[in-house]
C-alpha cells in the first residue's frame, strides 16, 4: 500500500487523482510546503493538467494544498498553533465518536472494526507504517460511523483532512509507535464491552498523546531549521 502509480481508470478520474495525491501528501512523498508540480505530477501519473488541476482544487478545499495566485499550489504546513488547536478540536471529536459508538454500534459493525484492527496489529508486527497508518484510519473512520451521527462526521472529515500527515509521522518512532497500538488495543476492547465512557477516555487520551508527539517533532524540526539558517553564510 504505497503512493506508486500503476494506472488510473477514466471514470470519475480527479477524484482517484485526489486520492493518489492525498496519500502522496500523508507519506510525505511531497513535503510540507513544498509546491505541487503540475508537469512532474502529470508525468508520474499519466494524466492531462485538467483532471490533475480538479483534484488540487479538492484537496485546497480539505486543507491539504494551499492555492497561490499566479504561483500555482503548495502542500500546507501548519503552524505549531494550529497544530495544537487543531489537535484540540479534534480530540474532543474523537472522544464524542467514541462515546456515541459505543452505545449504537452493532455487531456487524463491531466485527468489520475487530477485522481491521487484526490487520492492523498484522501490518504493525511487519513493521509496514503505510499499510499500518491505512488501516489505523480506517479504524478510527468505522467508529465514528458508528456514532450514526452525520454531523459529526463531517466535521470529523473536515478537522481530520488536516491532520492525516501529521497522525503518520507520528508512529515513525518506535517506542511511541508501540504506546499508540496498545491504546488501540484498549479501544476495541472498550468498543466490545459498549462501555461508551471508557472508548472515550481511550480515544481522548490517543488523541493528547499523538498531539505531544507531533509538537515533539515540530519543534525537533524548527529548531533545526533555524540552526541551519543561522549557520547560512
Amino acid at each position: 500500500m504505497s503512493a506508486d502509480i500503476l494506472s488510473i481508470e477514466r471514470p470519475v478520474l480527479h477524484e482517484q487523482v485526489a486520492r493518489r495525491l492525498r496519500q502522496m501528501l500523508v507519506e510525505g512523498r511531497i513535503a510540507p510546503g513544498a509546491k505541487l508540480n503540475e508537469r512532474t505530477l502529470c508525468e508520474e501519473l499519466r494524466i492531462s493538467r485538467t483532471p490533475l488541476r480538479e483534484a488540487i482544487k479538492m484537496l485546497a478545499a480539505e486543507g491539504l494544498v494551499e492555492l497561490l495566485p499566479n504561483r500555482g499550489s503548495v502542500a500546507v504546513q501548519l503552524s505549531e498553533a494550529s497544530v495544537r488547536d487543531t489537535f484540540e478540536v479534534m480530540a474532543g471529536l474523537e472522544a464524542l465518536s467514541g462515546e456515541l459508538a459505543a452505545q449504537r454500534v452493532t455487531d456487524a459493525e463491531l466485527a468489520e472494526i475487530k477485522a481491521l484492527h487484526y490487520e492492523m496489529m498484522a501490518a504493525y508486527t511487519r513493521r509496514d507504517l503505510s499499510a499500518y497508518y491505512q488501516l489505523n484510519a480506517a479504524i478510527h473512520h468505522r467508529m465514528n460511523l458508528a456514532a450514526k451521527n452525520p454531523v459529526l462526521t463531517n466535521t470529523y472529515n473536515q478537522v481530520n483532512a488536516r491532520l492525516q500527515a501529521l497522525r503518520f509521522r507520528s508512529n515513525q518512532d518506535g517506542e511511541k509507535w508501540s504506546r499508540a497500538v496498545r491504546e488501540h488495543e484498549a479501544m476495541i476492547q472498550a468498543l466490545e464491552a459498549r462501555d461508551s465512557a471508557a472508548l472515550s477516555r481511550v480515544l481522548l487520551n490517543h488523541l493528547n498523546n499523538k498531539r505531544d508527539v507531533v509538537m515533539e517533532q515540530l519543534r525537533s524540526v524548527n529548531a533545526a531549521t533555524e540552526a541551519a539558517q543561522g549557520n547560512a553564510p
